[in-house]
């Protein structure tokens, strides 16, 4: 039987006049990994530190069971600023000691990139105070990791790492045999990481078997069951669990609920995005041409970032962008949008980049827009526009948009000023989407913003029609936003992934492996001379690429069409069998452009 390791017990906590938690009693067993999820403000992170006694409740108690080793990762670390990463990190041990310790080295690679810390001025000898937050939050992660605990709690431990490092923590987390804990937004590290879920809603906590997208199954049976009038049952979170019935068979990891309840909550549920009624919307608002680039060169300063990049951007194309730190992705997205604003007249270092007549560009940037702190929230929506159309006859009020985005009506009126960091994102992507941009650029749209904030910032986006491209380190979002991912592996090319961050991930091993297995020998040997590709076989290749890449699109859109008729008719064998027959018809025609198209882009 699992041990107990902390025990709440009536635990209630209160800021001001409002309660965080009220009575919350609950508790964490030896083997337990528990995700937190909540709106922000709700008390994931009050809890959390009363449950690792950082901070004490009003009323009720927290205790511990004897002699627990416990680790706790906060927002704020404790590190030393005048010691170094070596110092913090690995202590006193010696090199050839620490060396020789596979989990020592599995954390330094898993976070840094290798045991020499690429990145850093000075590797491990590298002085703490100067480094930016995110740097110091990955040493203070890897200080954790490298530890022994019983139980782990961690506040968004994925904040500052990229899809890689987000990765190798969630594989890293299921082989450690300690406990976990952990509040965080990412739902694709919920779901790889949790077997529970701790549900933080006004006050009270609700638990849940299984990960983020059981966690969806349940609580949708749950207000299903609760429901007494149809307009409650009309929630985001069906839209939701629509997603998760209807997506990769990956998104539903453990499934427990009654297959029967989801199909009943989903039957009147429509396809969450209609991507060709979405094109068509789109075409007609941005023509042909959106964006255009001929071998063009993009640089940061001296470094060339990208070279000799050919690539259109379609209208109606929704693109994810993912790729390794300073490989370029935000200059990609600088260089268009320096384009947009000049109408073609600033272009790249080298090449031509083609902007459409139309197009309408709105770009959100990392750094969030500085606003008149005196303005509320509401003026500063209605001072970009009282009204917005969000395509196929949906219109809405800059309250309606503003409460969407979880700005209720009494938070409507507070000041800028007042707002927390999150609530001042969500607040610039709300003027961004009311000034009726037909091309959006997001740069890692999800800092700071909770997964419910999310749901709905997806909600919009499904019916929003326009081209975008999307960089986030949010595995989930890319997925659930985008069609197709390009990605940028630091060579400075731009390449088409047919089986998105999986693929992506796959190449970074096959790259890293590559790098690390190359002996000396192998490298003086003289290779065989490889015949040049003349100038007009690349052209060539580039132009067979982007029809293979159209043609995707098409399958892609079958595809779609062919799930909402299996979906519509679930209950006709004979129709379903038939569908399916097409469904693994156009399977194989997929499997054969996505081979034809690695083929040639290693031409191009």
């Amino acid at each position: 039987m699992a041990v107990n390791l902390v025990n709440v017990e009536n635990v209630s906590k209160v800021y001001g006049t409002r309660a965080l938690l009220d009575g919350v009693s609950l508790g964490v067993s030896e083997g337990d990994r528990i995700g937190v999820v909540g709106r922000n403000g709700d008390g994931k992170t009050t809890m959390i530190r009363m449950l690792a006694r950082l901070e004490e409740p009003d009323t009720g108690r927290v205790t511990h069971s004897g002699g627990l080793r416990l680790g706790v990762l906060t927002q704020h670390d404790s590190l030393d600023p005048g010691a170094t990463v070596r110092h913090e990190v690995i202590g006193d041990m010696a090199d050839h000691e620490w060396a020789g310790s596979a989990k020592i080295r599995d954390v330094l690679t898993g976070l840094f990139g290798g045991l020499d810390m690429p990145g850093f001025p000075q590797g491990l000898d590298t002085v703490i105070g100067p480094l930016s937050g995110g740097e110091r939050r990955r040493i203070a992660l890897a200080k954790l990791l490298i530890e022994e605990q019983d139980l782990i709690v961690l506040d968004e431990p994925t904040n500052h790492l990229d899809v890689e490092g987000i990765a190798w923590l969630a594989a890293h987390l299921r082989e450690r045999r300690s406990a976990l804990v952990c509040v965080t937004h990412d739902r694709w590290f919920l779901d790889q990481v949790c077997t529970r879920m701790w549900d933080v809603q006004k006050g009270d906590v609700y638990e849940y078997e299984g990960g983020y997208s059981d966690y969806v199954f349940a609580r949708a049976e749950r207000e299903r069951i609760a429901a007494t009038e149809e307009t409650k049952r009309q929630n985001l979170v069906r839209k939701e669990l629509a997603w998760l019935r209807r997506g990769a068979p990956a998104r539903t990891s453990k499934p427990r609920f009654r297959v029967e309840a989801a199909n009943e909550l989903i039957a009147d549920v429509p396809p969450p995005r209609d991507s060709s009624e979405l094109m068509k919307f789109a075409s007609s608002r941005l023509g042909k041409t959106v964006f255009d680039l001929e071998d063009i060169t993009v640089q940061a300063g001296p470094k060339v970032l990208l070279k000799h990049v050919t690539w259109q951007l379609g209208p109606g194309d929704r693109i994810g962008l993912v790729g390794v730190n300073g490989a370029g992705k935000t200059s990609l997205l600088r260089a268009l949008a320096d384009a947009a604003r000049s109408d073609g007249e600033q272009q790249p270092a080298a090449g031509q980049v083609r902007v459409g007549k139309t197009v309408k560009l709105a770009y959100l940037s990392q750094e969030v827009a500085e606003l008149d702190p005196n303005w509320r929230v509401l003026e500063a929506v209605q001072r970009v526009r009282e009204r917005v159309d969000l395509g196929k006859g949906r219109e809405m009020t800059a309250g309606q948009l503003c409460e969407t985005f979880g700005f209720g009506k009494e938070k409507q009126w507070t000041p800028v000023g007042d707002l927390s960091g999150g609530e001042r994102r969500r607040l610039q992507l709300l003027r961004l989407l009311m000034d009726e941009p037909n091309v959006l650029f997001l740069d890692e749209p999800t800092n700071d913003l909770d997964i419910e904030t999310l749901t709905q910032l997806e909600d919009v986006l499904d019916g929003w029609p326009g081209s975008m491209i999307v960089i986030s380190h949010d595995r989930f979002f890319v997925e659930r936003t985008t069609d197709r991912v390009f990605a940028l592996l630091g060579d400075g090319a731009l390449r088409m992934l047919p089986r998105g961050i999986d693929e992506y991930l796959e190449r970074r091993r096959r790259m890293e492996e590559a790098a690390t297995s190359s002996a000396p020998a192998v490298a003086a040997k003289p290779a065989a001379a490889v015949p040049e590709k003349s100038a007009a076989d690349v052209r060539a290749a580039k132009k067979e690429l982007q029809k293979i890449e159209r043609q995707l699109d098409k399958v892609s859109e079958k595809e779609t069409k062919l799930h909402a008729q299996i979906a519509e008719n679930a209950t006709d064998f004979a129709k379903v069998a038939e569908l399916d027959a097409e469904l693994r018809e156009l399977t194989g025609q997929r499997d054969e452009l996505e081979l034809r198209w690695l083929e040639l882009a290693e031409d191009a």
